[in-house]
């Protein structure tokens, strides 16, 4: 057994940086691919200008984060009663878990902003080659997310228990850091992103389609290179990091578990399952392949569930290598259930959110009488959309605590997002897909090719519906297992509802979720505002825009969706972190419980309510787009059009990150208990 663990051991790091070099051969095939004609360069250009003159901006301000954070954790969890300098060492695994999480977002960012030009040009040929092309850029993403990962996470470890000589037990307490260091990363990113990307998709929607009557990605609309950015800072680099944090946090989550119960075999366990993720995935993409429009669905999910069905082949085997054969058939059972669990969430998340089903058919008939229907439509939409993924969930839940504990709810997580490197691939290539679409209109090619890249769009806004089931049912039992970790950390072995502390707890934590998106969808307005104002200002005052005989001012809307969005993301981010500390440390511990459950509980049924309805109103104007109800430019097609810019904030920005909202601070608070156990 020891030689089997020992071999486990290495291999998950070699694993991992196979994901890397597997990603970097199809980055290099993406290169190898004609950009096309001048026009196209140059458009394609001042997206990926505007892109990465973003991610410089926020990185600046992350790497300030980074370092006053850094130095926190170290001078407050240091224990001088110990040898061990936990608080340096926290620190250390912090910052290599914020590095790997930047690098994951721009990593994917610039292979986006690379491959979309690439597509369109491909999208000439016809869908084939332009199916290959944005699923490579996707799959670069999703293979660096997890490759940087578990590389992230098993060299911390190797550090600190190989070289550093500390116990295996200890070390795997000290990888909370690096999951803060992924969910500071994530928060801050989403809500950035977020912002940007709505705030600029809002402008050139409500001034470019409803007031002035333009399609959509139409040259002569000033908003549209910002929100082409957009879809690449909020939906690749702002999605790869929440991601990268769900991933990171399932397993650390599981290693803690873990190892308190089956030593060392608990805490590689979850880390040989998610090694077998990524060979799983790698072998997945070879079976993304489509020849017509029909086929592009099938191709996706395809891939999914070959990397699926070989992660459950090797979860089989590795459970029952590692663990003792009494406790392996439970463990193995458990990563099923997440696995099956996050796929029926995906699948109802679908059925809510496409317009082939009838929950949006009759959201898109309600917007014939106006965007007051539509708006409270689409909001009751959400709210029924709420109870079979909190029914899957539970049952996700009672089903691995019974089969396997705690820990079994933690490799449920896993399980979940073991298929991380091709489930990402398919979220990441759409945004790909619609600035491919975004690049054709601007470039005035025949109207073939936006025909091609829109079912690229379309096919990959459906088929993402089961990553996002993904990432809703792991966020909600990673934050469970992290808050499990935590309780343990702190010795409560009970949480009294009864007790005055944790009712407060509770109140205050099921009230954040709630100030959270209220302060995030009001940095949307206001950067939409001025995103707005700017559109109709060039509108007015430069002549010949709308013949199409001047060029709009693309950058000054860039630049405002950058400053709006730098700016409004500090105040939402840094309440994740000072919220659980300051009720920590004034309250006490008990009430800290009682914040943690609280803010799961409200947190996860409204990030499935605002995503949703936000799905639903984007889909209902798409089908409006088809030519029902009047089609483009009717009423229902302005009301729909209303309903879509509302959900914006909901889909893209507030929903998503309440996700991580809930697991910032259950994680925040397993790396401070040392902290609030001075001040109990």
């Amino acid at each position: 057994m020891v030689n089997q663990i020992t071999i486990l051991v290495y291999s998950v790091p070699i694993i991992a940086i196979l994901a890397l070099v597997f990603a970097g051969v199809l980055h290099r095939k993406i290169k190898k691919a004609p950009e096309g004609n001048a026009k196209m360069k140059e458009i394609a250009k001042a997206i990926r200008e505007g892109s990465m003159a973003f991610l410089k901006s926020q990185y600046k301000i992350l790497f300030v984060y980074i370092i006053v954070l850094a130095l926190i954790l170290g001078y407050f969890l240091d224990d001088k009663t110990t040898a061990i300098n936990d608080g340096l060492y926290t620190s250390i695994a912090f910052v290599v878990g914020a590095i790997c999480s930047i690098l994951a977002g721009y990593i994917g960012m610039r292979t986006a902003t690379q491959a979309n030009v690439r597509t369109t040009n491909q999208a000439k040929k016809g869908l084939k080659d332009a199916l290959t092309i944005a699923f490579s850029s996707g799959a670069v993403m999703g293979l660096s997310v997890v490759g940087l990962g578990l590389l992230g996470l098993s060299m911390v470890f190797y550090l600190f228990a190989l070289v550093l000589g500390i116990d295996q037990t200890v070390s795997v307490s000290l990888l909370s850091g690096f999951g803060l260091g992924a969910s500071s990363i994530a928060l801050f990113a989403r809500v950035g992103g977020g912002i940007y990307t709505k705030a600029a998709d809002i402008g050139a929607d409500l001034v470019g389609k409803v007031e002035a009557g333009i399609p959509e990605d139409d040259p002569r609309n000033p908003a549209v290179i910002a929100d082409n950015v957009g879809d690449n800072v909020g939906d690749v680099a702002g999605m790869g990091a929440d991601l990268f944090e769900s991933y990171v946090g399932s397993i650390i989550a599981s290693m803690i578990l873990g190892v308190l119960v089956y030593g060392i075999s608990g805490f590689i366990l979850p880390l040989s399952i998610a090694a077998s993720g990524i060979i799983a995935s790698i072998i997945g993409t070879y079976f993304v392949k489509a020849k017509d429009e029909h086929g592009i669905h099938t191709a996706l999910k395809r891939g999914l569930w070959v990397a699926s069905g070989l992660v459950v082949l090797s979860s089989l085997g590795l459970s029952y290598l590692l663990l003792p054969s009494g406790a392996a058939l439970g463990v193995f059972l458990s990563v099923v259930t997440g696995l099956i669990v996050g796929i029926l969430i995906g699948l109802v998340t679908e059925y809510y959110t496409s317009y082939d089903y009838k929950p949006v058919k009759e959201l898109a008939e309600s917007a014939k009488t106006g965007s007051a229907t539509t708006i409270i439509s689409g909001l009751a939409l959400g709210y029924a959309s709420i109870l079979f993924p909190i029914l899957l969930i539970s049952a996700a839940i009672m089903i691995s605590y019974s089969l396997a504990g705690l820990y079994g709810i933690a490799l449920s997580a896993v399980g979940m997002l073991s298929t991380l490197g091709i489930s990402l691939a398919i979220d990441a290539y759409g945004p790909v897909a619609d600035n491919a679409g975004g690049i054709a209109e601007m470039a005035g090619l025949p109207k073939k090719v936006r025909q091609t890249t829109d079912m690229l769009d379309a096919a990959g806004n459906t088929t993402a519906a089961i990553g996002k089931g993904f990432a809703i049912g792991s966020a909600a039992l990673t934050a469970l297992a992290l808050f499990s970790a935590f309780t343990k950390a702190a010795g409560l072995t009970n949480i009294n509802i009864q007790d005055p502390k944790v009712m407060v707890g509770l109140l205050l934590g099921a009230m954040l979720p709630y100030l959270f998106s209220a302060l995030t969808m009001k940095a949307v307005g206001r950067a939409a505002f001025a995103m707005i104002e700017e559109v109709r200002r060039q509108f007015k005052t430069i002549p010949g825009l709308m013949e199409g005989k001047a060029k709009a001012d693309y950058k000054r809307c860039v630049a405002i969706s950058t400053n709006s969005s730098l700016k409004e993301m500090v105040i939402p981010g840094l309440l994740a972190v000072i919220a659980p500390i300051s009720v920590g440390v004034f309250i006490g511990i008990e009430a800290l419980g009682g914040l943690l459950a609280g803010s799961l509980v409200s947190g996860v049924v409204l990030a499935i309510s605002m995503a949703n309805s936000g799905g639903a109103w984007d889909n209902a104007k798409k089908y409006i787009e088809t030519g029902m109800h009047g089609g483009k430019g009717s009423d229902a097609h302005k009301a729909a059009v209303v309903g879509d810019t509302v959900g914006d904030p909901f889909k893209d920005t507030s929903g998503p990150s309440i996700n991580i909202l809930i697991k910032l601070m259950s994680i925040v608070s397993l790396v401070f208990v040392p902290l609030f156990l001075l001040f109990a």
